[in-house]
């Protein structure tokens, strides 16, 4: 329950308990006095007794601007366990988000007592702690929360508190305190302004300790609070990225500190190096996510003064280039090189970040300059790094710069550079590379030298591939590269021999450095589909070392003694599927993915299903095949729209079904599987004696998931007219049905939840089967179809809201299928008319509770919950009434009756509007008109939920639907 809270508080130890009271508390009434007296009385058993009272004094305390200050002058041990136990009461009281004037200046009375607590006990760090945790709390409430000049006063308190706290910094030591600290500064731009936060008190003295407590903070915390890091440096990127929008005629002064706070940055960076190097510690180069956070940051704060930013990192560059260029020259490795190397990475690192920060509309032609006297020194570096690479080369500065490019590519590479930009200016006059041509010949050039060295590496050659990658898709970059000499030679000659990342590394304990190429094949088909248009000899010519690797497979395949080379086999095989997997992907045109499925099929499909038979425990085999299979079955672009005499889309979906059938049948034949063993091959702290059940386990769910995602692609194509099949007597479709129902009851409801792939695949395929084979499941065997419907149920409450949707649109179907049934049957019975859907509806007549059940969870998250997904949910809740007009009026009656009296009557008309000039049909017309009457209901019942004050309780169990019935 709330109350309002003194500002602070007497505790004096010499002054009796019996004695103390709070300034502007008043007992009401006698009842109340005998009741304080009562626990005054006990008060000296326990010293931490004194808390109920002072808190028994706070709840009757009417004046919540009443001025009090605290005063501890002996036993400090027991006022900072007072002070514990009162942080700890506040810690979890609530604050409403319709707030009313007292509402608010509790708020700020909080924020007084927290600060104040802080100040009192500096040296004692649990009380510190609690103390800042709280006010960083509180200082994340919303803006919106206050009015203008409540906001003033809220922010002028909170900085006030960080000024304070910066002035008597000695708290800070402890590492808890001093990252709350951060956290509380990085909350000062979360929520406001930089223009509110100029105009604060002592702003120019606030930001400049800030700034001092930053550079201090990189110079010396970087080692040991390196996550303390992000908050301070997010602090600055918001401000710094507010400048242009700043209208205050207040001095904001970033301009003088900000490029301190980046030199402070740039320089413990690179005194890092020797430290990690000398004293062998972790080296944070080798954290990538924590270097993207970062220069993530850094790309915006460097941008601030960008002049005085650049000539710091060319003054740094060019001292640290020449000392590695001596060492190199001089052939010494050692320590000192590998010093130089990390220092030269990271300048790589942030040269790339600041260029990636660039704005057009905040930079001018004299940035672009400075851009392109970074990008010279980087480039040189390159080509002096590249010719040490034969000898080993410094991983870490090939990343760096690979980083780089990529920054690099993102602003001055693709459709929109304008083409007389002063970077190329620079290194036209520098390089000699003139125009953007050039500059993705170097790109190109790198790329192949890395896939040519680096095989070794899975990140530079994953990073590598991903920047071709990303070169592969601008139309105008695209069309550049394929004119290159060294695209051409890629297109041709894309061999282990000329890229030793394509060779089959049978020494390797895991398939899992093969997965980089699809990356590579995905980027070679874009390029050959440039000029590819109906050229099959260029086709042909490009697929000819796939095709002589698929030839060897399937030797090997054939070859009774397929154990003695099953390694190499299943290796060669893993890495064509992922090879194939990335040309389908990029063939997203009918002219060239007709060629692929002709080169395919049907020379080359057989093995895939011999594979599947032999190696079906193993998903390092099979998920790479039953991937490759679900992307040939996506109609990605209309690809798929097959002319009207070809057969191909009745043979693709029929290799479809013969591979779930084949794959699910097997993988079912595995038996169970231990719970909490079913993923423990995707996490490797989990440790497994036995191989053979490691690739057992996490075959199950995977594979399971993958099939209904190929399922899902081939029924909703559009390129196969099923009622073929029951007209031939052809069984494919049927077969892959069959399976589909027994693969989802090998998994529980609590995986299809828990797995958001798994759950997505499986909803999604659900909502299609929904839509065009509902005949299917209006036949499944009771206790399938009851399952179905139950998953539909838990799939409403889910927190994703793709799933959530999904389902409400599976609902939609069967509710509207079932209605159609129930009232064509009372219209006319005959018994030759759908007879297929009787069982379903017998299931639904003897399970009543099934759709009362979804109608009472519908109705509970329009009214009570965060509804993100209204329009979908409205669709089903129409025919859920219309199914089950009882249970809804009882329903409604309960929830009415469970108002306080003087909101009945506004609840009632809020039901009363829901259902006017609602037909009892579910015709397209009334499900609009309902749906917008669902629309004005939830406001109503929302604003006849409100509290009188203004607040909005949340709903009492007794108002919770889920309770009814």
């Amino acid at each position: 329950k709330q109350f309002n809270t003194p500002k602070s508080y007497i505790l004096s130890s010499n002054v009796p308990l019996s004695r103390r009271k709070v300034a502007g508390c008043n007992i009401a009434n006698s009842s109340q006095r005998d009741v304080t007296r009562t626990k005054r009385r006990n008060i000296s058993r326990n010293p931490l007794d004194g808390v109920h009272l002072l808190l028994l004094d706070l709840k009757q305390s009417t004046q919540p601007d009443c001025q009090v200050q605290v005063k501890v002058h002996n036993h400090m041990s027991t006022c900072s366990l007072l002070k514990v136990h009162i942080i700890n009461h506040y810690k979890h009281q609530p604050i409403h988000l319709n707030m009313s004037k007292q509402d608010t200046m509790l708020i700020l009375l909080r924020t007084s007592l927290f600060l104040n607590l802080y100040a009192e006990d500096i040296y004692y760090f649990p009380t510190l702690f609690q103390s800042l945790s709280c006010i960083v709390q509180i200082a994340s409430v919303r803006r919106s929360l206050f009015n203008g000049t409540e906001r003033s006063q809220f922010l002028n308190q909170i900085v006030v508190g960080v000024r304070n706290i910066l002035e008597n910094p000695q708290g800070l030591s402890d590492p808890s305190n001093y990252h709350e600290f951060c956290r509380l500064l990085a909350r000062l731009k979360s929520n406001y302004q930089l223009g509110e936060l100029v105009k604060v008190e002592n702003y120019s003295d606030t930001i400049k300790r800030i700034a001092e407590f930053t550079v201090t903070s990189l110079q010396q915390m970087w080692q040991f609070a390196p996550n303390s890091v992000h908050y301070l440096l997010s602090l600055w990127q918001r401000m710094v990225a507010s400048v242009p929008y700043v209208k205050a005629t207040e001095p904001h002064m970033l301009e003088t500190y900000t490029p301190e706070v980046m030199k402070a940055y740039v320089m413990s960076r690179l005194e890092s190096v020797t430290v990690v190097v000398k004293d062998g510690l972790d080296d944070p180069l080798d954290d990538s996510g924590m270097i993207t956070q970062q220069l993530d940051q850094i790309s915006s704060i460097g941008r601030c003064e960008y002049d005085k930013t650049c000539a710091l990192l060319v003054q740094l560059f060019d001292e640290a280039a020449q000392r590695y260029q001596e060492l190199v020259s001089a052939g010494s490795p050692g320590a000192e090189l590998t010093i130089q190397e990390g220092r030269l990475s990271w300048l790589v690192y942030v040269i790339g970040a600041v260029i990636g920060g660039r704005v057009s509309f905040a930079s001018t032609d004299e940035h672009d300059a400075m851009d392109g006297e970074l990008a010279c020194r980087v480039l040189q570096l390159m080509n002096l790094t590249d010719t040490r690479i034969a000898q080993g080369g410094c991983e870490k500065l090939d990343l760096a710069i690979l980083s780089f490019f990529e920054q690099f590519r993102k602003i001055y590479v693709g459709d929109q550079v304008h083409k007389m930009s002063k970077v190329y200016r620079k290194l036209s006059e520098v390089l000699g590379l003139s125009d953007e041509s050039m500059v993705l010949s170097v790109f190109i050039g790198k790329i192949i030298t890395n896939l040519k060295y680096w095989a070794r590496s899975e990140q530079i050659i994953s990073k590598t591939l991903q920047l071709l990658s990303d070169l592969s898709v601008g139309y105008s970059s695209v069309r550049k590269l394929v004119k290159l000499e060294a695209v051409q030679f890629m297109l041709n000659n894309h061999t282990s021999e000329h890229f030793p990342f394509l060779g089959i590394n049978t020494t390797s304990t895991t398939m899992a450095d093969m997965r980089c190429r699809t990356t590579f094949y995905t980027a070679l088909g874009r390029l050959l589909l440039v000029d590819l248009g109906e050229d099959e000899d260029k086709f042909d010519q490009f697929m000819m070392p796939l095709t002589a690797a698929f030839e060897a497979v399937g030797n090997m395949m054939s070859d009774v003694n397929i154990q003695l080379k099953s390694e190499e086999a299943k290796r060669s095989l893993v890495g064509l599927a992922r090879d194939l997997r990335g040309l389908a992907f990029a063939f997203n045109t009918k002219t060239s993915f007709m060629m692929l499925f002709d080169w395919i099929y049907p020379t080359y499909t057989p093995v895939l299903h011999r594979a599947i038979e032999l190696w079906y425990p193993q998903p390092c085999v099979t998920t790479p095949i039953l991937k490759l299979v679900t992307e040939l079955a996506q109609s990605r672009s209309q690809r798929l729209m097959f002319d009207v005499s070809s057969p191909n889309g009745y043979l693709l979906f029929r290799e479809v079904s013969k591979m779930i059938v084949s794959y699910g049948s097997r993988v079912l034949s595995l038996g169970d599987v231990p719970k909490d063993q079913i993923y423990s091959m995707k996490y490797p702290l989990f440790q497994i004696i036995n191989q053979e059940h490691m690739f057992i386990i996490c075959s199950i769910l995977k594979g399971i998931s993958i099939c209904f995602s190929m399922l899902k692609a081939a029924l909703c194509g559009n390129y196969v007219n099923f009622g073929v099949f029951r007209l031939y007597g052809d069984d494919a479709l049927d077969d892959v049905l069959n399976m589909f129902v027994k693969l989802l009851l090998s998994v529980s409801q609590r995986d299809l939840m828990d797995y958001p792939k798994l759950s997505q695949n499986y909803y999604g395929l659900l909502e299609c089967l929904a839509n065009d084979h509902m005949s299917f499941i209006s036949n499944l065997e009771p206790q399938v179809f009851l399952y179905i419907l139950s998953t539909i149920s838990e799939g409403l409450t889910a927190l994703d809201t793709m799933v959530c949707t999904g389902c409400c649109a599976t609902l939609d179907t069967v509710i509207t299928y079932l209605f159609r049934r129930l009232t064509s049957k009372k219209k006319k019975s005959s018994p030759g008319a759908v007879s297929d859907s009787e069982a379903f509806l017998r299931i639904l007549e003897l399970h009543p509770d099934i759709l009362q059940q979804m109608l009472s969870t519908v109705l509970n998250i329009i009214m009570f919950e965060d509804c993100r997904n209204q329009w979908s949910m409205s669709r089903p809740l129409l025919g859920l009434i219309l199914l089950n007009e009882n249970y809804f009026n009882k329903l409604r009656d309960n929830i009415i009756s469970n108002q306080p009296n003087d909101k009945q009557q506004s609840m009632a008309l809020c039901f009363e509007n829901l259902m006017n000039g609602i037909d009892r049909s579910l015709l397209s017309k009334n499900r609009d008109r309902f749906t917008q009457n669902l629309s004005m209901f939830r406001r109503d019942v929302n604003d006849s939920l409100k509290a009188p004050g203004g607040s909005s309780p949340s709903p009492s169990p007794s108002l919770d639907m889920m309770n009814c019935g």
